[in-house]
């Protein structure tokens, strides 16, 4: 695959020896919306996939480590929001952040570039693998941190149960042939679910749950793509019976369903998937419904959202992270 590569700079322009700031008008760090334990943890991911990082990007990995560490209480939860005069404003929990927090530090663990950044995110995430979430997506996103530790400790026992009950929130599909989701509805990062489906059932070798997800994630990617370029379910999310709404498409759909479509690559060895990857890249490059690119070549930053009139183009952090993700698919695995 070939395709721009945006690179780290806008993710270093948004990062201060603290952490990494959440929103940002244009290009410009918004710095009284402080930092928030969901994106620094999805950085940590990214920055941790790099296979051979430069001094930059290291720091990165060294500051999102240390900003995770420090959310972390001692039962293993997470507080989310820091306030940029360093106060947290929130209290500990296993939300969403708790899970991502999980994703970002099992990858740090699993492919940290330093044997010390390795050590300290593998105790950290095993502090946090103990807990349990009520949320799908907060399992989810924790579950693909447990496979991450899972990549090179395959014999990890926390990581192994954590993955399991991770694809037991999710559930598997319907039995409605029209929407075989676990769900009535369609929000936010959607493919994660059944990413992580299809990851537990490779690793568990169970073939019935391995079927689910990629059955899962086939019909998610059929119905973002029936009409031509992809065009994934915006921000007011689809629910089964009613109206699609097309806008705002949010990037993190797409990257979602980029590392969805390249695991479930790796796992079946179907071309077809790396053409799905694809057509995640292309969508920032340009291919989507108003035909933009949904990237700033100037910065290197990603879009806030596509709407009817084109891109949003606020930079925030998260959705530069999903370009950063989508665009590491264009490169061979390490």
């Amino acid at each position: 695959m070939s395709a721009p590569l945006p690179g780290f700079a806008h993710l270093i322009r948004l990062t201060d020896d603290t952490g990494l700031f959440e929103h940002a008008r244009y290009a410009v760090p918004r710095r009284n919306h402080g930092y928030c334990t969901d994106d620094v943890a999805r950085g940590l991911v990214v920055a941790s996939r790099e296979p051979v990082p430069g001094p930059q990007v290291r720091r990165l990995v060294e500051c999102y480590l240390a900003f995770l560490t420090h959310a972390q209480d001692r039962s293993g939860a997470f507080r989310n929001r820091l306030s940029f005069d360093r106060r947290w404003t929130d209290q500990p929990g296993v939300g969403d952040w708790w899970g991502r927090a999980l994703w970002g530090l099992g990858t740090a663990a699993s492919r940290g570039t330093a044997s010390w950044v390795r050590q300290q995110a593998m105790a950290a995430f095993a502090l946090g693998a103990v807990r349990r979430s009520p949320h799908p997506r907060a399992m989810a996103f924790a579950g693909l941190g447990a496979v991450e530790v899972l990549r090179t400790d395959p014999g990890n026992v926390e990581a192994a149960t954590l993955l399991k009950d991770a694809a037991a929130a999710v559930g598997g599909p319907a039995e409605d042939p029209g929407w075989p989701w676990p769900q009535p509805y369609l929000s936010y990062a959607n493919a994660a679910l059944a990413e992580v489906v299809i990851a537990a059932g490779h690793h568990t070798g169970d073939r019935t749950l391995l079927t689910a997800g990629l059955r899962m994630l086939t019909w998610l990617d059929d119905v973002q793509t029936s009409d031509g370029p992809l065009s994934v379910v915006p921000a007011a999310g689809w629910r089964q019976h009613g109206p699609r709404p097309r806008y705002d498409q949010q990037p993190i759909e797409v990257a979602a369903l980029a590392d969805a479509c390249a695991t479930a690559a790796a796992v079946t060895g179907d071309q077809r998937w790396i053409d799905r990857v694809e057509r995640a890249v292309a969508w920032f490059n340009g291919s989507n419904d108003t035909g933009t690119l949904m990237w700033d070549l100037a910065t290197g930053g990603g879009y806030d959202g596509l709407t009817r009139y084109g891109p949003n183009l606020n930079q925030g952090a998260e959705s530069t992270i999903a370009l950063i993700s989508t665009m590491q698919h264009t490169r061979a695995e390490p």
